[in-house]
């Protein structure tokens, strides 16, 4: 593998150092940027174009988040690892529907950083084995919550499938699709379509076949 150039993301000088420190005595990587904050995380994405951005969430003038739809706007190539302190759901699901391509958390260890970098630079999809529990559960819930009705719109729905064709697949009104429409994207926690489809097939609720 080539050398995997790192920027990373972080409002705390002495964690931006611990990070960096992780990498430096090895050979396949080089951390090329630090940045202070969200803003100057879009600058030097755009900048520095590394193979991995390791992003915090918690950020000044700019969030973690918000970095990240600016990066991925600007290059949708663009593979952005969060590395953060916060584990909630809502943050976990909202880094991904942002498009991260993993989340870890700081309390990971060295060699789990390590390997998720060396992962996600091959265009894997890495989650630190906290993050795996916590959407497993979250998993698992949805699976409860969604009606066989509901995921056999969403399938219908991943595969481009407009809402008449929905209905004339299951045999149910153009109505009733919308209306089984609106109750998953209140149970899901999403506002449309695009989002539900990608949050099920992310959680693997749904699978393109």
């Amino acid at each position: 593998m080539s050398l995997i150039r790192i920027l990373i993301a972080d409002d705390h000088p002495i964690v931006r150092s611990g990070i960096s420190g992780l990498f430096a005595d090895r050979a396949a990587f080089a951390v090329v940027g630090e940045a202070e904050n969200g803003a100057q995380a879009v600058e030097m994405a755009a900048t520095l174009q590394p193979d991995i951005i390791l992003m915090d969430l918690r950020m000044p003038i700019l969030s973690g988040l918000e970095a990240m739809r600016r990066i991925l706007k600007q290059n949708p190539e663009a593979c952005i690892l969060v590395l953060t302190t916060y584990d909630s759901d809502q943050d976990i699901l909202e880094a991904i529907k942002v498009g991260a391509k993993g989340y870890l958390l700081k309390d990971s260890s060295r060699e789990e950083i390590l390997q998720a970098v060396q992962a996600a630079a091959l265009g894997r999809r890495v989650m630190g084995m906290t993050v795996s529990m916590r959407l497993l559960e979250q998993h698992s819930a949805d699976k409860q919550t969604l009606t066989e009705r509901d995921i056999a719109v969403l399938a219908l729905a991943a595969q481009g499938s407009t809402n008449k064709a929905i209905g004339t697949a299951l045999h149910i009104s153009e109505a009733t699709v919308k209306t089984h429409l609106k109750h998953i994207y209140l149970k899901l926690g999403v506002s449309d379509r695009a989002a539900a489809v990608a949050l099920a097939l992310e959680r693997k609720i749904i699978r393109l076949s």
